[in-house]
């Protein structure tokens, strides 16, 4: 689809993959509703940007009302610069290790597992469904082809490889690969492509607290390239996926090869 003169929405889109998703697209000349909890980290991204191609708007996606105040003012804004919707990226999401029963022989707290869940799967499914009457309804889809837009999910190897302490982050993220097909045949009639991509070892906030043992467990499991992959390597495969119309209904592990083990 094309990129240019269309707004997309990222949630997540202060920091880490979602970040570089915003400059990613707004460098191809699409137009970023920058959705985040962080207020400070999204003005900077903003002020990169300039005010005029991006907004931020403060979001915590587990809470429904939240997701709608900002919806409504995404619209008033598309409607001033008559840059309609164009897709969305769900890039917000925690993790937190826990084992199921840890040490100590204490049972996993119900509410961390509830919290992972309504941000991971709920933040998504919600900010999808509050956004899409916006994308199911733009006035000129693509070289009258009839495409209106692309939905993005963000899973993780944690949904094949889930390793120990991961219950709740491999759950939420196997909860998105799941609805991909059915998101996808929802909406194949308006228009609207769906792809989710599952990124393996990435540089970002959530990794940046592994231990120097974890890293060095880790490059030994991995294929080629021997690192931890680059924002600007997700945000690449997210314009690719906007660009090619024959990805549509498939998941895709951005991980260079690695395959986790069962122990760190």
């Amino acid at each position: 689809m094309r990129i240019e003169g269309r707004t997309f929405v990222i949630s997540g889109g202060a920091s880490g993959l979602g970040r570089a998703t915003c400059l990613t697209i707004a460098k191809a000349g699409g137009y970023v509703a920058v959705l985040d909890f962080d207020e400070s980290l999204g003005t900077e991204v903003v002020s990169e940007l300039g005010h005029e191609k991006a907004r931020f708007f403060k979001v915590d996606v587990s809470r429904t009302e939240s997701i709608a105040s900002a919806t409504a003012s995404i619209q008033v804004w598309t409607k001033d610069t008559g840059k309609e919707i164009g897709g969305i990226v769900a890039a917000a999401g925690i993790g937190k290790p826990a084992k199921i029963i840890n040490s100590k022989g204490e049972p996993l707290d119900l509410g961390e597992f509830d919290h992972i869940m309504a941000v991971n799967v709920r933040g998504t499914v919600d900010l999808c469904r509050q956004l899409l009457p916006q994308l199911t309804s733009v006035t000129r889809p693509i070289a009258n082809k009839g495409e209106r837009g692309v939905v993005i999910l963000v899973s993780s190897i944690a949904a094949f490889d889930g390793q120990p302490g991961q219950v709740a982050y491999s759950a939420s993220k196997g909860a998105i690969t799941s609805l991909t097909l059915p998101l996808t045949r929802d909406l194949a009639p308006h228009g609207i492509r769906v792809v989710t991509i599952a990124p393996g070892v990435f540089a970002t906030g959530m990794t940046g607290n592994m231990g120097h043992r974890a890293i060095e467990t880790l490059q030994k499991v991995m294929m080629w390239p021997k690192r931890a992959g680059r924002p600007e390597e997700f945000a690449s495969l997210v314009l690719e996926v906007l660009g090619n119309e024959m990805m549509n209904g498939t998941v895709i592990r951005l991980d260079g090869g690695i395959r986790m083990p069962s122990k760190i």
